[in-house]
């Protein structure tokens, strides 16, 4: 290849594994290396001039400046991973990251959007997945030399000899096995359980650990088993201060196969082996030979995938899959960085969050609120099992212009979760927290005034909007509009509604308050969507999308807060079709004639307005004639960032008509 065709390299940190990649750059048939980062310029021109690299930084943002760089190998600890890998993405840099890709799995997924709206190409660097004996694995495994998989084990482990100060044993910079070298384990595991299914990779169905964590907080050994689909059971080892037989093999219905040296054959190039067993027969010895060292068939893939922007070696999706299966080892022992901790668990990279320039969100008012609320609500109901990923969707969600959410006191820990992601971010007085209690069967005045009291202590003292949960008939009410009443008068709540309410019991409300010259009803939070609910989702579930409630709320001017506004999922491209049956609550809540009536038509306005028929769905809701703040639920950033161009899609009358199945 000439010179200049070759892939530019730069080198992101100075240590051990940066320097093994260095040598395997110049040894592969694609690359040159042209620049090092370090945090010291003593450091890069030492390790400049031991590897032959001309362009030497004293700092890593001297390093993605550097125009003649292409693409960037991090090579920092873990806990640096995703802050150096984002920044290079908006550097335009193509990016090959360390194993493991980040810390967790809630930085993994920021590192694959920052490169997704960069458009530039990301793998993680585990080098054993690129050299040809893995694809001869994956190979016999399809071709069912040795039958159907039945159980894989895989152990990588080692005796470092404990050194507090060493990172291998640095809570501060995510020692312990599981991610330095277990992850390799959990891998092979996936990708093997991944062929026998006709797959790139497969995730478990179940994780469970045991492991010992030292004084230091990080896991000195450590072993799991992962359940697949197919009754497909993997063991898998690790450590830091143990040695173990670092081997994998696959045990199938009709043999057995054993890879003496998985995670790092022929490091220099050279020949490597597998032994296939196959029953009654003789012992089969398979030799792979390679004349490129290990790392330079790493970059080689790099170079060579380029432009679909990921590689097939170790995919975007395998990558996380992998992190998740990692988050769950460490969880089933109990292991914790200190960083990662719900009131320590900083933006990535690190910042200070703020609404971005130029950002597309809507806002509107609710009064007694005192501050604008963005017109989407993020939902938080899923912090309550403490989610890192839930701060990291709150962060994008908060810098896209949002600033209002759904939380509830029948969240379990959300309350709480939410409150220290508030506190945390310091942003208290720009958020609007949408606050709901006095669920069935704790629906009484009671437990309303009590439940409200507990919720406003997360969320410093105070509830912006606040709406009950559910109704209770049995109740007057009179009793719950004088609770709401007397809690918005001690600051406890700003604004209040209430949730799931018939239309019968929202005019006695509203009527009982206007009678007693006390303040009525302002905020409604039943389900409304373009999809009509056939079925209640849950027992006690109100729809507010009938003619009869939407002319109630258009004269009344009332604010629906709408939950399941785009019919939980029912719009997704590809998620609903009455062929598929395989989502009960999907099919009990949403099938209906006339919802994919309204689904066919929102498909083809969507492709008319050049977006997706969840963005219709979502700009119907906000184009009632009363007041909408609709409640979404995004769980990864690529669903946040895909909600949100239906913001932009404005309907004319004759479209909503159209889409309601009206004309």
């Amino acid at each position: 290849m000439n010179m200049a065709d070759r892939l530019a390299w730069g080198i992101l940190g100075a240590g051990g594994i940066a320097g093994a990649f260095a040598k395997g750059v110049q040894s592969s048939k694609s690359g040159t290396l042209v620049a090092v980062g370090s945090r010291s310029k003593e450091k890069a021109e030492k390790f400049g001039t031991e590897h032959k690299i001309p362009n030497r930084h004293g700092s890593y943002e001297a390093l993605l400046a550097d125009p003649a760089v292409k693409a960037v190998y991090i090579a920092t600890p873990h806990p640096q991973h995703a802050e150096w890998a984002i920044k290079a993405a908006r550097a335009g840099k193509h990016l090959l990251i360390e194993k493991p890709v980040a810390l967790n799995y809630a930085q993994a997924i920021a590192i694959f959007e920052a490169a997704k709206l960069n458009d530039v190409f990301v793998m993680e660097a585990f080098m054993y997945r690129c050299h040809p004996q893995m694809k001869k694995v994956v190979e016999l495994i399809k071709e069912k030399a040795i039958g159907e998989v039945r159980l894989i084990q895989a152990t990588f482990s080692f005796h470092a000899g404990f050194s507090a100060d060493s990172r291998l044993f640095s809570n501060e910079l995510g020692g312990g096995g599981i991610l330095d070298v277990g992850c390799y384990a959990t891998s092979f595991s996936r990708l093997v359980a991944g062929a026998a299914q006709g797959k790139d990779y497969a995730d478990p169905l179940e994780v469970r650990g045991a492991g010992f964590v030292g004084t230091t907080g990080v896991d000195e050994w450590a072993a799991a088993t992962l359940k697949f689909a197919g009754n497909i059971i993997a063991q898998v080892a690790t450590g830091v201060s143990l040695n173990q037989d670092n081997s994998a093999r696959v045990y199938g219905s009709e043999g057995r196969i054993i890879v003496k040296d998985p995670w790092i054959p022929a490091r220099d190039g050279g020949t490597v082996s597998i032994e296939l067993h196959r029953n009654g027969k003789p012992v089969e010895e398979i030799k792979i030979e390679t004349n490129v060292g290990l790392y330079g068939l790493e970059a080689d893939t790099v170079a060579a995938n380029l432009e679909k922007r990921e590689a097939r070696e170790m995919s975007w999706g395998d990558t996380l899959g992998n992190m998740k299966t990692l988050d769950l080892w460490r969880q089933s022992i109990g292991q914790q960085y200190e960083q990662e901790k719900a009131d320590k668990f900083q933006p990535v990279p690190p910042r200070k969050i703020a609404a971005v320039a130029g950002n597309n969100m809507k806002y509107g008012e609710i009064q007694g609120v005192g501050k604008k609320i963005s017109r989407l609500v993020f939902g938080a109901d899923f912090a309550g099992g403490w989610s890192r990923e839930f701060h990291v969707l709150a962060d994008d969600f908060f810098e896209r212009g949002g600033n209002a959410f759904d939380n509830s006191h029948w969240y379990g820990k959300a309350d709480q979760h939410l409150g220290q992601w508030i506190r945390s971010r310091g942003v208290r007085t720009q958020t609007v927290v949408l606050g709901k209690g006095a669920h069935t069967p704790y629906c009484t005045p009671q437990y309303l005034e009590q439940q409200i009291k507990e919720s406003a202590e997360k969320y410093d003292g105070y509830i912006d909007v606040y709406a009950m949960h559910r109704d209770n008939p049995d109740v007057p009410v009179g009793e719950f509009i004088d609770v709401l009443n007397r809690c918005k008068k001690a600051g406890l709540i700003k604004a209040f509604g209430v949730g799931n309410w018939s239309l019968d019991r929202l005019r006695a409300a509203n009527a009982y308050a206007a009678e007693k010259g006390v303040e009525g009803v302002k905020v409604l939070s039943n389900n409304f969507s373009l999809a009509r609910m056939v079925n209640p989702v849950w027992p006690g579930c109100v729809s507010a999308s009938e003619p009869e409630y939407r002319a109630y709320l258009k004269e009344n001017q009332i604010a629906l807060m709408p939950w399941s506004s785009q019919a939980r999922g029912f719009f997704v491209d590809g998620r609903s079709a009455p062929e598929k049956k395989d989502d009960g609550e999907l099919v009990n809540s949403w099938y209906s004639d006339d919802n994919f009536k309204r689904l066919e038509r929102a498909q083809s306005l969507a492709k008319k307005r050049g977006v997706t028929a969840v963005n219709i769905a979502l700009a119907y809701v906000l184009a009632q004639p009363f007041p909408t703040f609709p409640l979404v639920g995004p769980r990864a950033l690529v669903e946040m960032r895909t909600t949100m161009p239906g913001l932009d899609v404005v309907l004319t009358p004759d479209e909503m008509k159209w889409l309601n199945l009206e004309v």
